[in-house]
């Protein structure tokens, strides 16, 4: 079940496609002071000297010193004198003239014009800096302090008409616009204290008096993260306020001891002090509502109250901190360039706080926010893994069916508990199976109309993707101008492709152009993707072997997994033995260096020597072209363990050419020093992940050991080889994994309280018809509930309902009237309860009628119907009665997204199949080959595709002796295998009991 940031919908109500318009809010412009007027009078004047008074007096006084021909060789010999000095420097300050002129020129356009960023003109960083606070200050009489300069516009809001975006974390990326960065660090950390100076001018006097108001920051709630700019939005009315919480807070020791020194910088469980005039439900006012929330946070608002320059006045200052936050960092980390990254997207809805998350479940509290964080926070691995693993479960129950491995093992899959289940219910809670398909789509996309146009793939080092779905490339180089709809970003090596351009895009069929793109972690709203193919040489990591492993599985995970790669190999090396079930044909394991230098010098000789033999420079332009779907896919090592010295410049030698070749090197090593490694990074023991030559300082992605066992645990059990009831598991075709996980008592007194109808048409017995507007969510919470009789974690009930987040008080008064709609049993036990970790689960009194379904098989073919065969048949009668049609037939667009990650599409036909063949069987017993053949008709309707019932139907038919029939019944086989032609087995069958089929085949063709 997907789920995205809350602040990409605007109501539980709202299409999902449709993008969120946020209700303009009123920019206060103060009225200027005297001073502002004197500063930008004497800013008019300084700009009026130096572009129009220095040439002036140039040309008046000195006259052009340029000769006026062309000179001759004779100018060699000519004695210097003090004119030529003169001329000289006249030359000098003309060109200085021309440079300023231009970066005026540059900075008054970008200002005017709000475009983001202004250009940098080259080598004039100390000349430009001088424009554009000359620029500013001029501007400061017309504009408002949040718009004066493209720069500061960038601090705080997100243009929705005409603004080109600018990608924050992009400028980030590996170390290609080194000095730029720096030049463009000082430029944002000037606008920074400006934009600072000239918020607490124009925002001074505005708070109101009172009580101080604190706030908490939230925990994580699935990939949304509490930032300032929300909190300004939802408590002070405009997000661009984000900057005096910021004020308020800055540099005041929080609880967990660190401080806050940047505004991108915030961690859960810190306190937040706020202006006067905030308002909300998540506020805390001191001393009236102390009593309120919980002793050991009151104690902390109080300490935070006597500290910083703040408590002695009215205003308040809030930090963002939190000693059991899970994704504290480092006092000193540090961003290279805070101001220049994208401004967080406006949420439709508040960030659910950890208190209405506890009160969407009372009775366990200590478990709302119990998932893996790992997980939550890593949507485009959390999606590889779910569509995965719904891949192997439904293969295991394709194999079932067949009976080709290990006998039977029922309907079901097993139910992971523990750490599986906590893990399980993360994947449904974190995956963004949109944004996999829209980062496949808008590359492929790209590919195809590089084809089109005849152009090569450019080469990519790595891919941003913003918080509201934009997707930025990076290039090694310059590629000139891209594909419509793509655009160049901030400058000529980035290419940009707006999300709602993305989604325009349809499949295309071309091969993957960048499979090797991975996930790495979070800058602010912005994730980053390092395309580790690219790389020229090696990429280093190094940490503790932990932290370097929990990187590495995350890698290979995603790697494994990913949806925007068509064949991959991945290599690892002395780690990740155990994640091999994830993708059996994509991972191998050596064990030692000699291994991976033996298999790697092979493999390169075989590359260079393909490449060479096609004419290709690259793997990528093997990418386009008739040949794209059969080569050049990448190979990725992931070498654990530091090398040795030796070892290493063996490993450097191999990978000097690898970028070119596909392949990518992703070593870890205890130090800084590994040689051949083009790219160096760190991950620290608090998650963050380091590459101070490159600028970048991410929050880590990781898949730390617990939650890689968990992971590997749901793959294992659901290989029907290894997993319960497999050849190598417990259970066989006789064991606890035919059990279904619910069974009704279907005697006369097991009646139901609550009947729904979920084969077929939806339709619920029992209760009254809930009010309109909230009939549809009330039904398809149902629905899931049903389908999970083992429980429903709330987190992956809000974010089924809503896919693109909800506020926990919108999804905890769904639950109320839910809870209010079902009621309770006679004995006054709620119909909806709460069980002792937290998941929601129904009463025993409410089923539906895939459970009767489930349970009328479990009797007739393990239970009662064993010993009785009137018993059997009536139950198997009773079972192939129920179904109407496919599960949810009528429900309505839009809606029910969550089924994507079920498997109850594959377990209902093979269910019905079961039931009809079982019936079939028990007429057959007894020659009434009409009967089965009512019986076997009856479960096509549902299991149209099941090969089984079209073998069992042949035989029925042939039994009645009746061989028109059973020549219309081949021919209709015939018709419906169309191109693909009769399968294999169903082809020996009809020579079996038809070996004429073939010529009216003939006949007919």
């Amino acid at each position: 079940m997907p789920r995205r940031r809350t602040s990409s919908s605007a109501s539980s109500t709202a299409p999902s496609a449709a993008p969120r318009n946020r209700t303009p809010q009123p920019v206060r412009v103060r009225r200027r002071s005297f001073g502002d007027f004197v500063k930008a009078f004497l800013a008019f004047v300084v700009l009026l000297v130096l572009v129009v008074g220095v040439p002036l007096a140039l040309a008046t006084q000195i006259g052009w010193p340029l000769p006026d021909g062309a000179p001759g060789l004779d100018w060699l010999q000519r004695e210097i004198t003090v004119k030529t000095f003169l001329n000289i420097l006249t030359v000098v300050v003309w060109f200085a003239w021309a440079q300023f002129t231009a970066c005026v020129l540059v900075e008054v356009k970008a200002a005017l014009s709000g475009v983001g960023v202004p250009g940098r003109v080259p080598g004039s960083g100390p000349s430009q800096l001088l424009a554009r606070q000359l620029v500013a200050a001029l501007l400061l009489v017309g504009a408002t302090a949040a718009s004066l300069t493209p720069g500061l516009s960038q601090l705080g809001q997100s243009m929705e008409g005409n603004q080109k975006p600018s990608v924050a974390a992009a400028q980030q990326t590996p170390g290609i616009f080194a000095q730029q960065q720096e030049q463009a660090a000082g430029t944002a950390s000037a606008l920074a204290e400006q934009a600072g100076q000239a918020a607490a001018r124009a925002d001074g006097g505005s708070a109101a008096h009172g009580d101080t108001k604190y706030y908490r920051i939230q925990p994580p709630e699935g990939r949304h993260h509490d930032s300032l700019w929300e909190i300004a939005d939802r408590h002070l009315g405009d997000g661009r306020r984000y900057k005096e919480i910021f004020e308020l807070n800055k540099d005041r020791v929080q609880p967990d001891g660190s401080k806050l020194s940047e505004a991108s910088l915030i961690r859960p469980g810190w306190i937040m002090e706020m202006p006067g005039d905030a308002r909300g439900g998540e506020l805390v006012e001191m001393p009236d509502e102390a009593p309120n929330v919980s002793e050991q946070v009151r104690q902390q608002i109080s300490d935070y109250a006597r500290t910083g320059d703040h408590a002695q006045g009215g205003g308040g200052s809030g930090a963002q901190g939190g000693g059991s936050g899970a994704h504290g960092g480092g006092d000193n980390a540090q961003v290279s360039l805070p101001e220049q990254r994208p401004a967080p997207a406006t949420p439709a809805t508040p960030a659910p706080s950890a208190g209405q998350e506890h009160a969407a479940t009372p009775a366990a509290a200590d478990h709302s926010f119990g998932l893996p964080e790992a997980l939550l926070t890593a949507p485009l691995l959390a999606a590889g893994l779910l569509g995965a693993l719904g891949r192997r479960r439904r293969q295991a129950l394709w194999q079932s069916a067949l009976g080709s491995v290990g006998g039977r093992r029922g309907m079901e899959p097993p139910t992971p508990t523990g750490d599986a289940q906590d893990v399980q219910d993360a994947l449904l809670v974190g995956a963004d199976p949109e944004g996999v398909r829209l980062l496949d789509r808008a590359l492929r996309g790209l590919a195809a109309a590089l084809t089109a146009e005849s152009r090569p793939l450019p080469v990519v080092y790595a891919a941003w993707m913003g918080g509201n779905g934009d997707l930025h490339l990076q290039l090694a180089q310059p590629a000139g101008k891209p594909p419509a709809p793509w655009q160049l970003g901030q400058d000529q090596t980035f290419w940009m492709l707006a999300r709602a351009d993305a989604e325009r895009y349809e499949d295309a069929d071309t091969a993957a152009p960048y499979p090797g793109l991975v996930s790495l972690g979070t800058m602010d709203d912005s994730r980053l993707l390092l395309n580790l193919e690219s790389v020229p040489g090696i990429v280093s990591l190094g940490g503790t072997e932990a932290d370097r492993t929990a990187v590495f599985a995350s890698v290979a995970a995603e790697l494994a997994t990913n949806g925007w790669s068509d064949r991959m190999t991945i290599t690892l090396v002395g780690f990740g033995e155990d994640l091999t079930p994830l993708a059996p044909n994509r991972i191998r394991h050596l064990d030692g260096f000699e291994d991976l230098f033996e298999t790697m010098s092979a493999e390169t000789r075989q590359r260079r020597g393909a490449l060479g033999a096609a004419g290709h420079d690259s793997v990528l332009t093997g990418r386009t072209g008739p040949a794209q779907h059969t080569r050049w896919a990448p190979h990725l090592v992931l070498l654990a363990t530091q090398p040795s010295d030796e070892d290493a410049l063996r490993l450097a030698e191999l990978a000097a050419d690898a970028g070119r070749l596909g392949i990518g090197y992703l070593v870890g090593t205890e130090g800084n020093d590994l040689p051949g490694a083009a790219w160096e990074m760190r991950i620290t023991g608090e998650g963050k992940l380091l590459a101070p030559l490159l600028g970048l300082e991410l929050e880590a992605q990781t898949l730390p050991a617990a939650q890689r066992r968990a992971v590997v645990e749901l793959f294992t059990d659901a290989d029907p080889e290894h997993g319960p009831g497999g050849s190598d598991g417990p259970g066989g075709a006789s064991g606890t994994a035919n059990t279904p996980p619910f069974l009704v008592d279907i005697s006369e007194q097991g009646r139901p309280a609550v009947y729904a109808r979920l084969v077929g048409s939806y339709e619920i017995i029992g209760l009254d018809a809930p009010d309109d507007d909230r009939s549809a969510l009330l039904h398809e919470a149902l629905a899931l509930l049903l389908l999970h009789r083992e429980g429903v974690h709330p987190r992956v009930l809000s974010s089924a309902l809503w896919p693109r987040g909800v506020t926990a008080d919108v999804r905890d008064a769904l639950l109320e009237r839910l809870r209010a709609w079902l009621g309770t049993d006679p004995d006054g036990t709620p119909r909806l309860a709460t069980d002792a970790t937290g998941r929601l689960t129904l009463a025993k009194s409410v089923v539906s009628d895939l459970d009767v379904l489930r349970s009328l098989y479990y009797e007739a073919t393990q239970g009662r119907g064993v010993g009785s065969r009137q018993v059997r048949g009536r139950l198997l009668t009773d079972a192939l009665v129920l179904v109407r049609g496919p599960l949810l037939a009528d429900r309505p667009e839009g809606r029910y997204r969550w089924l994507t990650h079920e498997i109850i599409d594959a377990q209902l036909p093979l269910l019905v199949a079961d039931t009809g063949l079982a019936l079939s069987e028990f007429h057959l017993e007894k020659d009434r080959a009409e009967k089965a053949i009512e019986a076997l008709n009856a479960a096509l309707r549902t299991a149209p595709a099941d090969e089984r019932l079209w073998h069992e139907l042949l035989r029925a038919t042939h039994a009645t002796g009746d061989p028109d029939r059973l020549r219309a019944l081949a021919a209709d086989l015939v018709g419906r295998s169309g191109a693909r032609g009769v399968p294999p087995r169903t082809e020996a069958l009809l020579d079996e009991l038809l070996p004429t089929w073939r010529d009216g085949v003939a006949a007919a063709g």
